[in-house]
C-alpha cells in the first residue's frame, strides 16, 4: 500500500513539473518524449532504488549495469538537465519517505511558477525582463522576422529585438525579434503594421 501511494506521488509530481514548465514558458516539456519521461522516470529510480537497498552486490552489479546506458539525444539546457535530476530524486526521496518527494516536487512547481509570475509583473511595470531569452537553450519562441525600407526606432528599441541587419546592398533594414507570448507578438504585430515603410512581415508562432 505504501509503494502504491509512494507511486501516485510520483505521478502527480510528474504531472505538476511538466504543467509548471509549460506555465512558465519551457514549451519543450510538451512533447510527448519529454511527458512519458516526466512520468516514468521518477517511477524507474524508485524501483532500481528499492531493489539495490540493503544488497552491496546487488547495488555494484546494478551500477555497472546502468553505466551502459546513455542518453542518445544532447541535453540542449542547463534546465533540462536539472529537471531529469529533480525526478530522479523525488524517486530516490519516495523511496525513502515520501514527505521529501512531496516536498521537493512542490518546492520545484512553486519555482517555476514564481519566476514566470514575477516576470510578467516587471513587463507590466514596464521593467526590464527578469530573465533574458536565449536560442542556445533550445527553448522554441514565437519569432517575427520583419523588412523595412527605413530604419524604424520602434523597432529597435524594443526589448525583445534579437538581431538588426543593415542591408546596404537591398537598403533593406532586417528585425528579427523573439516573444515568449503568443498575444504580445500578435500585439506588437498589430502596432507596426500602421507604420510606413514595411516590405514583409514574417511570423512564426509555437
Amino acid at each position: 500500500m505504501d509503494d502504491l501511494i509512494s507511486i501516485i506521488i510520483m505521478l502527480l509530481s510528474g504531472y505538476a513539473i511538466r504543467y509548471a514548465l509549460i506555465f512558465s514558458g519551457q514549451m519543450w516539456a510538451k512533447s510527448f518524449a519529454q511527458t512519458v519521461s516526466f512520468f516514468i522516470l521518477p517511477i524507474i529510480t524508485f524501483v532500481i532504488t528499492k531493489t539495490i537497498y540493503g544488497n552491496i552486490a546487488l547495488s555494484l552489479g546494478m551500477i555497472g549495469a546502468l553505466s551502459i546506458v546513455r542518453f542518445r539525444h544532447p541535453v540542449k539546457s542547463a534546465l533540462e538537465l536539472i529537471i531529469y535530476f529533480d525526478l530522479i530524486t523525488i524517486g530516490i526521496a519516495a523511496s525513502v519517505k515520501n514527505n521529501y518527494a512531496i516536498i521537493l516536487s512542490l518546492l520545484t512547481v512553486a519555482i517555476l511558477i514564481s519566476l514566470k509570475v514575477f516576470n510578467n509583473i516587471q513587463k507590466k511595470n514596464n521593467k526590464s525582463s527578469f530573465y533574458n531569452i536565449s536560442f542556445n537553450e533550445g527553448v522554441e519562441l514565437n519569432q517575427i522576422e520583419i523588412v523595412a525600407s527605413n530604419k524604424i526606432d520602434l523597432i529597435e528599441n524594443n526589448n525583445n529585438l534579437k538581431s538588426a541587419l543593415n542591408d546596404n546592398e537591398n537598403n533593406d533594414y532586417i528585425y528579427r525579434l523573439v516573444f515568449e507570448d503568443k498575444i504580445e507578438l500578435q500585439n506588437f504585430k498589430n502596432e507596426i503594421e500602421k507604420i510606413d515603410g514595411l516590405k514583409k512581415i514574417d511570423v512564426s508562432y509555437i
